[in-house]
């Protein structure tokens, strides 16, 4: 693998395919960034192993893919199979990836003694010591519940979700709309005769004092909010 070019490979049905791509490129098709496979590809060809420069057959290709277009086998083959990253690639995606795990879990988890969000810093530093292997491709969610549970020995967390009933005045109500409507989902709302906005909107804990401290702003202080069950 050089900075020029990089493999991607899948196996199906038992078979072995590679192809030659250009890193940057094919990193931005799998994310589905870029739309065109001819811009990813350094060869139009499939491989069964690209540095010896075996090519697969076509009937092995028309076995398994149901066709030899080498653009649309590549195709599948960079969706679906395994992208060898370069190692600065690699290293930024797992730091984006970490990056997002972690306002995930201040975002989602409040500590039970106080019912706030841990800051940033201690989870990083609980994160450091579960030593949890970030995959940079695989959905932040899924990694992030999976530290939470490695991190409650070393980190007291909770995942709660709270419900807010917030009145906005007439003067704020529809610039704050769209604000409200981001830190939740909306369970309830109405505009009342003089009016004012009201809305329930359930939102995680650890949202809360964010929520408050950006509609305040945006209300300039006239906002009436209280936790309701």
């Amino acid at each position: 693998m050089s900075e020029r070019h990089t493999v991607a490979r899948m196996t199906r049905e038992g078979e072995h395919f590679e192809i030659l791509v250009k890193p940057q490129h094919a990193l931005s098709y799998k994310l589905g960034k870029i739309a065109s496979i001819s811009e990813v590809l350094v060869a139009d060809t499939i491989f069964t192993d690209a540095n010896k420069g075996l090519r697969a057959s076509e009937d092995k290709l028309h076995k398994t893919f149901e066709t030899s277009d080498p653009l649309k086998i590549a195709s599948v083959i960079l969706k679906k199979g395994t992208l060898q990253l370069t190692t600065e690639q690699r290293r930024q995606m797992i730091e984006d990836k970490r990056k997002q795990i972690v306002s995930f879990i201040t975002r989602q988890c409040v500590d039970p003694k106080t019912n706030l969000p841990h800051p940033r810093l201690r989870i990083e530093h609980a994160m450091e010591q579960v030593h949890y292997p970030i995959d940079p491709f695989k959905e932040t969610q899924e990694q992030a519940k999976e530290i939470i549970k490695l991190l409650r020995p070393i980190l007291p967390l909770k995942m709660e979700q709270v419900s807010v009933a917030i009145r906005i005045p007439p003067e704020y109500a529809s610039k704050a709309y769209g604000a409200v409507k981001g830190f939740g989902v909306m369970k309830r709302e109405e505009w009342r005769a003089d009016g004012s906005w009201f809305t329930i909107v359930e939102m995680p804990a650890g949202l809360y004092g964010p929520f408050l401290e950006k509609i305040g702003d945006i209300t300039r202080g006239t906002l009436e909010a209280k936790l309701v069950e």
